[in-house]
């Protein structure tokens, strides 16, 4: 039997509102350049970073605002960024070198994560500011530039592991940075290493969507801007990381009835939601729920900029001062490193439909031309409802259903079990056939090409940048475009 229809709408703001109801230009991009098909649009990405500046404005606060590359591979985005006031956090070799080939100047990149030589000669050589993972980190850099006879290195010391007084928790711990317990060691390094390297603030890394752990993290650095100075140092600035959030749905009360029926599927209290009764973590044992639930929160009544905003107005964990007056009396720059948060409404995936078959229990099961990494929503714990888009207009209009919907099960082209584009039943008010598509929103965000590779020898996905001008949208492949091509007005927020 069926399951009764639970919808996850997907949030759409512009430009995708418009670029979803262009389908015969989307299905053109298909037919040239193949599906699965990753479409990016840069302007959006300005106008995201338009949005964080905004808060800072409303804190009275300095600092800058730094995308997280890791996030997505795209040129486009990248380069758009460029001609913005935004700078970039890096974390590999190559990411350095991309970042620094699309415009970006090295006072104006942050090289972040374990670095291996090559890498760290690289930054160093460059000038590119450092986030020290460690004492070994802070030895191997210092080293390169004696040998090398290169400039003083700019560093950010990066902490993990906070307490204070007071407080009734701890953060998470985190495998990147050092304890704020070993911060004195730090310290007596770098002042026998003051010759190659010089302290221009302080950063963390946590891995919580928490407001309380963050808060106590700023504080945490607070401290240790402190103690730097306290030894003579002039730092600046406090880097506090990502973590900012996206939202994906539009309707917070079908997120809360989706997970509350999951619950309850894993009690055994109705059928299951997903393929072969996967729970996402939830299980029951005697008829007690057990686990947790393993799912990104896809709808997030605060994200992004938002999320940052509402940070700075909390007070310090045990000065009671608001975190954004505690930097602001201090003179110190906030700088911020959002990735997924940058990227909210930055591109869409495209997936053609090979084949829809109807199944005895009343669902259907849609093969669609690409594989479960070629768009992770899956891996990242992501719960959305695709869009499709037909390739008949006439045989759209037949097919909407607004009494009932279609239960679908997305499998992938690979030749592998595993291989499910979601997991779940996924409810559609229009059967797809083949030759239609299905648009996943908002993939930008490490979804598109985080986790893509060349399985089976199939090609991974293509990455086209769109543009919206006096003619309508206009493309290019995502490593030609360059923000020559379009026009870019940006208003601030």
């Amino acid at each position: 039997m069926l399951a009764a229809p639970l919808f996850l709408d997907p949030k759409l703001e512009p430009p995708l509102t418009s670029l979803l109801t262009s389908d015969r230009f989307l299905h053109g991009l298909v037919d040239g350049l193949g599906s699965p098909l990753n479409v990016v649009v840069p302007e959006r990405i300005a106008e995201n970073v338009a949005r964080f500046r905004s808060v800072y404005r409303q804190h009275h606060l300095e600092g800058e605002i730094s995308f997280a590359h890791k996030a997505n591979r795209s040129s486009a985005l990248v380069r758009r960024l460029a001609t913005t006031e935004a700078t970039m956090d890096v974390a590999s070799l190559d990411e350095l070198r991309h970042a620094l080939s699309c415009g970006f100047t090295p006072d104006r990149i942050g090289a972040t994560g374990p670095k291996e030589p090559e890498f760290l000669w690289l930054a160093a050589r460059t000038g590119v500011t450092v986030n020290i993972e460690g004492q070994a980190e802070l030895e191997s850099l210092a080293s390169l530039v004696r040998r090398h006879d290169l400039r003083r290195a700019r560093v950010l010391l990066r902490l993990s592991d906070f307490s204070g007084t007071a407080v009734t928790f701890l953060s998470h711990r985190s495998r990147f940075g050092s304890p704020a317990s070993e911060l004195d060691g730090l310290l007596d390094t770098c002042e026998r290493l003051h010759d190659t390297v010089e302290v221009v603030g302080v950063s963390y890394h946590l891995d919580t969507t928490s407001l309380d752990e963050k808060a106590l993290a700023l504080e945490g650095c607070v401290r240790a801007m402190d103690a730097c100075r306290a030894r003579g140092m002039r730092p600046r600035v406090i880097d506090i990381g990502g973590g900012f959030g996206t939202s994906y749905l539009a309707d917070g009360a079908q997120w809360e009835r989706y997970t509350s029926q999951l619950t309850l599927a894993a009690m055994g209290g109705r059928e299951a939601l997903a393929w072969r009764n996967h729970s996402y973590g939830l299980s029951s044992e005697g008829g007690t729920l057990r686990g947790s639930l393993e799912l990104y929160p896809s709808h997030r009544p605060v994200a992004g900029a938002g999320y940052l905003d509402e940070l700075l107005r909390g007070p310090a964990p045990t000065l009671g001062l608001p975190l954004a007056t505690l930097l602001l009396e201090n003179l110190y720059d906030l700088c911020v490193e959002p990735g997924r948060a940058l990227l909210d409404q930055c591109g869409l995936t495209l997936a053609r439909v090979l084949e829809t078959r109807r199944e005895t229990d009343g669902t259907h099961t849609i093969r669609l031309a690409m594989n479960a990494d070629d768009c992770a929503l899956e891996e990242h714990g992501i719960l959305m409802d695709p869009i499709v888009l037909h390739r008949d207009r006439a045989r759209e209009a037949t097919t909407a259903s607004v009494d009932s919907a279609f239960g679908v099960h997305l499998h992938g082209n690979l030749c592998l079990e595993s291989d499910l584009i979601t997991r779940r039943l996924v409810f559609l008010p229009r059967l797809p056939a083949p030759g239609d598509l299905l648009a996943f929103p908002n993939t930008a965000g490490y979804c598109m090409d985080f986790n893509a590779h060349h399985a089976q020898q199939r090609p991974l996905a293509r990455k086209v940048a769109v543009y919206h001008d006096a003619d309508g949208w206009q493309w290019r492949l995502d490593d030609q475009y360059w923000p020559i091509h379009s026009a870019g007005d940006v208003h601030e927020v």
